[in-house]
């Protein structure tokens, strides 16, 4: 079931993938949330798509998306799609090639099926449990790096700045930042970059379908301090996330223990 689940999140995230693409280049409307978020007449069409798209082939399956009010019917399905039409909306509204439609399928707390698709670069990456990531029908792995040496992180501008930290970091070390934080877990995987870190709060469709992609492409994904992120609880939100090839994780996880301060949200 879980193979099949990804074909269909593939093909309906491909499908999604023209609505955006009609709005990006064309005319709409963006707004306020109430937690001062900005969202578009594309998320909500987004959203409105993939809902009536993926319960209608899975009836049975709960449903929780950044823009639907929340059903709590969800915590007493055996599998949830956990949805963000458009993961990285800052991305979306700049018009940069940085916004992704992200869907996954939850069972027992942990991601079974994902898919990420960045629909302006027209890159589809994907995983199923047990089987592998792919990115475009190929398969693709975290880095080999094993340690900060020449390191290519994904994160906050400021993160290595040295008045947070009680040691400085090595030199060579390189930060870059994409408005998807499901767009850069999945470059991690795929080993353009060797970390994500993120030690702002996170919702739960931010993470899952990248945290499945680098499980699967070799890679370990937790919390800051190395909690294993679960998902569709009562509160769907994470603390902060950082994925990275197993040497590498194991060794961010000690360095994190050194941060004096909070991190600005990304």
């Amino acid at each position: 079931m879980p193979e099949a689940d990804t074909e269909l999140l593939v093909a309906s995230l491909r499908e999604a993938g023209a609505i955006a693409r009609d709005y990006f280049t064309g005319v709409y409307k963006v707004w306020r949330k109430s937690d001062g978020n900005p969202v578009t007449d594309a998320d909500i069409a987004i959203d409105e798509f993939l809902k009536e798209r993926l319960t209608g082939a899975r009836p049975g399956y709960g449903w929780l998306s950044e823009e639907t009010a929340d059903d709590r019917a969800r915590l007493k399905r055996a599998r949830t799609f956990v949805v963000d039409p458009i993961d990285g909306t800052h991305g979306f509204l700049k018009h940069r090639p940085q916004f992704t439609i992200v869907a996954a399928v939850v069972e027992d707390g942990r991601p079974v099926a994902a898919g990420v698709y960045n629909p302006l670069t027209e890159e589809m990456y994907q995983a199923t449990l047990g089987l592998g990531a792919r990115k475009n029908g190929k398969a693709i792995h975290v880095s080999a790096l094993a340690d900060f040496t020449n390191a290519r992180f994904l994160a906050t501008r400021t993160f290595l700045d040295p008045s947070q930290w009680a040691t400085p970091w090595p030199e060579g070390i390189t930060v870059e930042t994409r408005a998807s934080i499901a767009y850069r877990m999945a470059l991690v995987a795929e080993g353009a970059f060797d970390a994500l870190i993120s030690l702002s709060n996170k919702s739960d469709w931010d993470l899952a379908a990248g945290e499945l992609i680098i499980h699967e492409a070799g890679g370990r994904v937790s919390t800051g301090d190395g909690t294993t992120l679960l998902y569709n609880r009562e509160t769907p939100e994470q603390a902060s996330v950082i994925g990275a090839p197993p040497d590498l994780h194991r060794q961010l996880i000690a360095r994190l223990c050194e941060h004096h301060h909070s991190e600005l949200p990304d």
